[in-house]
């Protein structure tokens, strides 16, 4: 079923309010074969059009390991994703792909995992994230370091609470800008360094976030121990067509649709994207 350049409808089934400008889409598609033969893994992407406003590239926050759901959050942030948010359950998206490369599930089994991200940067990760969490026996100690701007910014709020009831998994929260009724921790989300253990060994992280984040956090993580190799980012924000056509998403020798949206820190640095490294 696969093409690389034809899209397919898909009827909007559930919304899902997460911020007052963030929304979780759940989305079947309304060919019965298509649905039946598509399968994405965690990391890809899909192009999501709307017809007559355009297409944009989002992260699928689902996770492969629940079988015939398709999920992707949304922000409403331009014209295209501000139009997506008007639509109502029963409406039509048009879709393509899946694209780009994978987060290294393989890799990760019997380590401890950091999972660090910013924002709606935790929309991406969410993907491999429960799918480990499907498969926890297989992995060591999780801990998730999670910031938002403000509390009325954190997504996926019930899922963080039941993410801490899971064996082995801690989830540290922080905002930059606080309520008068939050109780948490304030500021940047490398003041987490200071509420919990941040160490190496056996360990690696995967990252997303702003770009000012990923850069200061892998600073940070190089100082508890961590290789560039062992720190894995998504660069999720440079998508653009999915299929290295355009080349809006050209970094040196890499393009992020096709070669990416993950890398290890180690290839990030070997780009022209200073703003991520010192």
């Amino acid at each position: 079923m696969f093409n690389e350049y034809q899209p397919f409808p898909a009827t909007i089934e559930k919304i899902k309010d997460e911020t007052y400008d963030t929304k979780t889409f759940t989305l079947r598609f309304a060919d019965d074969d298509v649905q039946t033969d598509f399968a994405y893994r965690q990391g890809q992407f899909m192009e999501v059009s709307v017809l007559g406003y355009g297409e944009v590239p989002i992260s699928i926050t689902s996770s492969p390991s629940r079988k015939g759901v398709l999920e992707l959050c949304i922000r409403a942030a331009g014209k295209v994703t501000r139009q997506i948010h008007t639509l109502q359950p029963q409406d039509i998206l048009h879709l393509r792909g899946p694209y780009g490369n994978t987060f290294p599930y393989e890799e990760l089994k019997g380590k401890n995992i950091y999972f660090i991200t910013g924002g709606i940067g935790l929309a991406p990760v969410r993907s491999l994230m429960n799918l480990v969490f499907d498969h926890k026996s297989e992995f060591g100690k999780v801990k998730v370091l999670y910031g938002a701007r403000t509390p009325q910014d954190i997504c996926f709020r019930e899922e963080l609470e039941d993410w801490k009831k899971i064996n082995d998994t801690e989830v540290f929260l922080t905002v930059d800008r606080p309520c008068d009724d939050w109780c948490g921790c304030t500021g940047v989300i490398t003041e987490l360094w200071k509420e919990t253990e941040i160490t190496a060994e056996n360990a690696v992280a995967v990252v997303c976030g702003p770009p000012i984040m990923i850069k200061f956090v892998a600073m940070k993580l190089n100082q508890s121990g961590f290789t560039d190799r062992d720190i894995i980012i998504t660069l999720e924000r440079h998508m653009k067509c999915g299929i290295g056509k355009c080349g809006h998403c050209n970094c040196g020798d890499k393009f992020i649709c096709t070669d990416g949206p993950v890398f290890s820190y180690d290839e990030v640095k070997k780009m022209p994207l200073k703003e991520y490294i010192f």
